[in-house]
C-alpha cells in the first residue's frame, strides 16, 4: 500500500493533480480485491475517464454557479444591505445543499461501480431527497444541542440503506434511533466536561477548571471515535439483505489507537524530513557547515540573489509534505482501519444467496464529478 499510494501520489503532483482521478481508481481495485468475503474478492470496475470528464462537468455547472448566482447575490446585497455580508452568507448557505447531494452521488456511482460473484451493487437515484433532509436532520441537531445526532445517523442511513441493493435483493435498515444513544456515552461525558470547564472558568478561579478541561481534552476524541465504531455496529446488524444478515465486533480501542498511532507516526516523521530539509538547505546555501553557532552566520545570505531557488524549494517542500502525508495517512490509518472492519464483518444465512440476479447496469455519466469538486465525499 505504501508503495502503490507514493507512486501514484507522485504522478499526481508530476501531473498537476490530473492523475488523482487514476490514482484513486488503482488504490480502489487494491482494496476491493484485498476484502474477501467467502474466499471472494470484491471487484472494483470503476473507470478514471468518468471519474475526469464527471469533475468536468461539475466544475462547468459550479462555474455557472460562482460566476452568476453570486454576481446576482453580490448586486442583491448591495441594493438591500449596502455591504456584501449577506451575499456572502447566502452563497455559503446555497453551497450546503450541493454538498449534501454530492456525497450521496458519490456513494451511488461507488455502489455502481462494484461487484461480488459478478453482480452489480446500486443505489437508486436520490440525491436531492437526500440533501433536503441531510438540512432537516442537521438543523434540528444543531438546535437540539447534539441531543438528536442519533436521530439525524440512523434516518440518514435508513435513507441510504433501503435504496440500496446487491443484484435483485434489496437492503433494509432496521432498529430504532434510540438504539444509538449508548454509543454517543462517551461524547456526551466528553460534552459535559466541557460545559463544566467553561461555567467553572467563567464563575471561578480559571485554576479549577484544569481537571474538567483535561478530561474533555481526553474523552472528546475518544467518544468521537466510540459513537462512530458502535453506532456503525448497531447499524449493520440491524441491516437484513432477505434472508441474510450481518454480525459485527469492530474494537473501538483498537480503531482509536490506530488514528492516535497514525497520527503520531506521521506527524514525527513529517518534522523529521523537514527539519532535515531546512538544515540541509541552510548548509548548501552557506557553503560550508562552520557557519553554523558562530558570530559570522548572517540569515540575510540566505535571500542575497537566491529567491527563484528558495521559491522552488518552497514550493517542492509544500508538495512534498502534503504528498507523504496522505501516503501515511493512507498506509497506517485508512488502511489498517479498513482491514479491521472487514476482519470482525461475518455473513450468515447466504444459503439463498444463489437465486438472486444481476441489476441494470447504472450509467451514472458524472460519476463523483461535484464530489471532486467540492472535496467532499469522494474517499477511497
Amino acid at each position: 500500500m505504501f508503495w502503490l499510494a507514493f507512486k501514484t501520489g507522485i504522478l499526481t503532483v508530476l501531473t498537476l493533480g490530473f492523475y488523482r482521478f487514476w490514482m484513486k481508481t488503482r488504490l480502489r481495485r487494491w482494496y476491493w480485491s484485498a476484502i474477501r468475503i467467502g474466499g471472494i474478492p470484491l471487484e472494483y470496475v470503476g473507470d478514471p475517464i468518468e471519474k475526469l470528464l464527471g469533475f468536468l462537468v461539475a466544475v462547468v455547472i459550479l462555474a455557472f454557479y460562482i460566476g452568476v448566482v453570486n454576481l446576482l447575490l453580490m448586486f442583491a446585497s448591495f441594493a438591500l444591505f449596502q455591504g456584501n455580508f449577506a451575499a456572502y452568507l447566502l452563497s455559503f448557505l446555497g453551497v450546503i445543499p450541493i454538498w449534501f447531494y454530492a456525497q450521496y452521488r458519490a456513494r451511488r456511482y461507488v455502489l455502481a461501480r462494484t461487484r461480488w460473484r459478478g453482480l452489480r451493487f446500486g443505489l437508486e437515484p436520490a440525491a436531492w431527497g437526500y440533501a433536503w433532509r441531510s438540512l432537516l436532520y442537521w438543523g434540528l441537531t444543531l438546535v437540539s444541542a447534539g441531543l438528536l445526532w442519533p436521530l439525524m445517523t440512523f434516518r440518514l442511513e435508513k435513507y441510504k440503506t433501503d435504496r440500496t441493493s446487491w443484484g435483485t435483493a434489496r437492503l433494509t435498515q432496521g432498529g430504532r434511533w434510540t438504539m444509538l444513544y449508548p454509543s454517543a456515552k462517551w461524547l456526551f461525558i466528553g460534552i459535559v466536561a466541557g460545559l463544566a470547564t467553561a461555567v467553572i472558568a467563567f464563575s471561578s478561579s480559571p485554576d479549577n477548571a484544569l481537571l474538567p478541561g483535561l478530561a474533555a481534552i481526553l474523552v472528546l476524541p475518544f467518544g468521537l471515535v466510540y459513537y462512530r465504531v458502535d453506532s456503525l455496529r448497531r447499524l449493520t446488524e440491524t441491516k437484513k439483505m432477505q434472508e441474510i444478515t450481518l454480525k459485527m465486533r469492530p474494537s473501538s480501542l483498537r480503531v482509536f489507537g490506530i488514528y492516535v498511532g497514525g497520527y503520531l507516526f506521521a506527524g514525527i516523521l513529517l518534522g523529521l524530513i523537514m527539519g532535515l530539509v531546512f538544515f540541509v538547505t541552510i548548509g548548501a546555501f552557506l557553503g560550508t557547515a562552520e557557519n553554523f553557532g558562530t558570530d559570522t552566520f548572517d540569515p540575510e545570505i540566505l535571500f542575497q540573489g537566491n529567491h527563484p531557488v528558495l521559491i522552488a524549494i518552497g514550493v517542492a517542500t509544500y508538495f512534498a509534505v502534503f504528498l507523504l502525508w496522505s501516503v501515511l495517512m493512507q498506509t497506517y490509518v485508512t488502511m489498517p482501519i479498513m482491514r479491521h472492519y472487514a476482519s470482525v464483518l461475518e455473513l450468515h444465512g447466504a444459503d439463498n444467496i444463489k437465486d438472486i440476479r444481476q441489476r441494470p447496469r447504472d450509467e451514472h455519466i458524472e460519476a463523483e464529478g461535484f464530489a471532486e469538486a467540492l472535496d467532499v465525499g469522494a474517499s477511497i
